[in-house]
């Protein structure tokens, strides 16, 4: 047959699906950028906490003043309050998480595996939708406080002026292009863009704190200005546990440093089952990264409120999302606040690819195996191109403002984080650890209080969250409903009794009746033959085998089947199956068989009674019901060759 050319659309969908991965499976490398697992070797855990200091330490870039606006002349007693709640809270819990999730998979896998059935989808599916307003928000967030420092830039503040929404796209699209080219991995570039923010960042602290100490006025001002606002130190640290919630933007970066856990080194002896290396290194990489990120947060907000006017943080300020790179222009000159501009643009827009990064990693780890993604949903680019638009969506919305992304990104970060504290603390109740299951309950109720707090100050952070999740559900239930008549058994395995049946039936027409099994007594058998044999008028010496699928989790999607075969009564030959859904299991059962011994099988069934949309409903929620011409549908699917598909008989 002469080979014809594809066209144009042919070749650019080739080149959209090109690169299939198998992140949602076991086994298989996950991501945009990472390596088979034979291929990876890992990194030393201090490279891997660049990577995810590039999202939790570019928030310093607008924390500052954030924390500013949240909680004015308090801001430093507020930051401590959060240091605390950090080190104290968020540490902890993550330190846990790393221990009973070493995969990379977070605080979502562990509370999966407490909830079964169409709940516990349903809560994964809520979670990934807070999860995906974490990751989108950074990613438009960053890009928006990446275009303020550029726009505020003394060099370039004439020619940008009013051009932040563009710039902000721009830098959006830049993200997804990248990632449509090929995003590699980059643990090399986040180590020198880290490297060199901190180091800079010390210099700005170190040069700010030398102006407070030497203007000493500064220091009576601020402690004078506080007295006078809230009275005594009791009803000042009352305020700031109050206002405290404001600042949880500097919470962020946990979770990423639990997903990034796959690319951390360990020991040589480390195995799949128990990477006790991987996981010390990776609870230093927590710890050292809050801690790091404490010391910065507490002398930052220090000298950012004693040295910055506070109408300078307002909208329209010049410290309004860079605090930071205000002091680098006032007192180091611009030619240093440049450089620090740079290397902030560089890092915000950085900590973006890390969080599309993060998304591409976390939904095909999810919704492919639940059957709820369509399979383009495998392939980087057109995701890549859903989070991008999206990306748009959002920050047309927010005017690519800082300050007005703050609510719906300390949203997802306290939801996440919430749903770690309570993950850790049922896994320490199941291991009978009584002190730490009461220690993690308390930061359970302190995250869940900050969660609620910010909620409704800042409710946009869960209406935004509201609408991914019903996107999410949407969208996953619409793909399950598009892929129910999928042949979704992964393996078939038949055990001796099973293997024999088989031999047995190949040397003549293999005939098998479906049968829902209940009393399993000798009459139920006898009547089902009798009944089979009526309905399809058939003569009495044909032969017949039984097939009984018990349905396990319907909500499961993807599964291996095996087959037992057993003589009920010395006399009735059945195979039990145990399946997700029935109809999925018999197409299965025969298509294997067929392939076995080279013989077309024959399966008989009846009518289902009932309406049959009910009966379809029954089998896409709870894999039953109308079990015969769903399972010649998934026949047909399977095996596009009628000569050599497996017939249905329905009487």
């Amino acid at each position: 047959m002469a080979t014809t050319e594809h066209p144009p659309p042919s070749r650019l969908r080739a080149w959209m699906l090109e690169g299939l991965s198998d992140m949602g499976k076991s086994g298989g490398h996950t991501g945009p950028h990472a390596q088979p697992e034979a291929a990876h070797k890992g990194q030393r855990w201090w490279r891997v906490m660049c990577l995810t200091g590039v999202d939790y330490f570019s928030t310093l870039g607008y924390q500052p003043g954030i924390a500013a606006l949240a909680a004015g002349l308090l801001s430093p007693i507020a930051t401590i309050v959060l240091v605390i709640v950090t080190l104290a809270g968020a540490l902890p819990v993550y330190r846990r998480v790393a221990a009973e999730s070493p995969h990379g998979e977070g605080s979502i896998a562990m509370l999966e595996r407490l909830l079964s059935f169409w709940q516990g989808k349903l809560f994964v599916l809520t979670l990934l939708g807070f999860a995906a307003t974490d990751f989108l928000i950074t990613i438009t967030l960053s890009a928006a406080d990446a275009s303020t420092h550029l726009v505020e830039n003394p060099h370039l503040t004439d020619a940008l002026q009013g051009k932040q929404m563009i710039i902000t796209l721009i830098l959006v699209a830049l993200l997804g292009a990248v990632f449509l080219k090929g995003f590699l991995e980059a643990i090399g570039v986040a180590v020198a863009l880290v490297g060199v923010y901190l180091a800079l960042n010390v210099v700005v602290v170190i040069v700010g704190v030398y102006h407070v100490i030497t203007a000493e006025h500064v220091i009576t001002d601020w402690t004078s200005a506080l007295t006078t606002e809230h009275g005594n130190v009791f009803v000042m640290i009352g305020v700031a546990l109050i206002v405290f919630p404001k600042l949880a933007l500097g919470l962020s970066g946990f979770e990423t440093g639990v997903a990034v856990m796959p690319h951390v080194q360990g020991d040589p002896g480390d195995t799949e089952e128990r990477p006790t290396g991987r996981i010390r290194d990776t609870r230093k990489l927590l710890t050292t990264a809050a801690l790091i990120m404490s010391c910065f947060l507490i002398a930052t907000s220090f000298i950012t409120t004693l040295l910055i006017p506070e109408q300078e943080f307002k909208s329209g300020g010049d410290a309004n999302g860079r605090a930071l790179a205000f002091l680098a222009h006032e007192y180091l000159g611009n030619a240093f606040g440049t450089v620090y501009d740079v290397s902030t643009i560089c890092i915000l827009w950085f900590a973006g690819a890390s969080a599309m990064a993060g998304l591409l990693n976390l939904m095909p780890r999810y919704l492919p195996r639940y059957g709820m993604a369509p399979h383009w949903a495998r392939a980087v680019r057109p995701m890549v191109i859903v989070f991008t638009l999206i990306a748009f969506l959002v920050t047309w919305i927010f005017d690519a403002d800082v300050d007005a992304q703050g609510g719906a990104y300390a949203t997802g970060v306290l939801v996440l984080i919430s749903s770690a504290a309570i993950a850790v603390t049922i896994a320490a109740r199941k291991a009978q650890q009584r002190n730490w299951t009461i220690a993690f309950a308390v930061i359970s109720a302190v995250f869940l209080y900050t969660t609620v707090v910010n909620v409704i100050e800042r409710p946009d952070g869960v209406k935004i969250g509201a609408c991914f999740i019903v996107g999410i559900i949407l969208v996953s239930l619409l793909s399950r409903l598009a892929r129910a008549f999928e042949l979704r058994v992964t393996s078939v395995t038949l055990d001796d009794m099973a293997e024999r049946f088989i031999r047995d039936m190949a040397s003549r027409k293999m005939r098998f009746i479906a049968n829902e099994p209940d009393a399993r007594d000798k009459a139920e058998y006898r009547d089902k033959i009798e009944q089979i044999r009526a309905d399809n008028d058939m003569p009495e010496q044909e032969d017949f085998v039984f097939v009984e699928v018990t349905v396990t989790d319907p909500s499961e999607f993807e599964a291996g089947l095996s087959v037992r075969g057993e003589v009920l009564h010395n006399r009735y030959r059945v195979l039990t199956l145990e399946s997700a859904s029935i109809p999925n299991a018999l197409a299965a059962l025969l298509l294997h068989v067929r392939d076995e011994t080279g013989c077309i099988p024959h399966i008989y069934f009846e009518w289902t009674e009932g309406n049959p949309f009910a009966n379809f409903l029954r089998f896409f929620l709870f894999g039953q019901g109308e079990v015969a011409p769903v399972t010649r549908e998934v026949l047909r699917e399977a095996e596009p060759d009628r000569s050599r598909r497996p017939r249905v008989h329905t009487g």
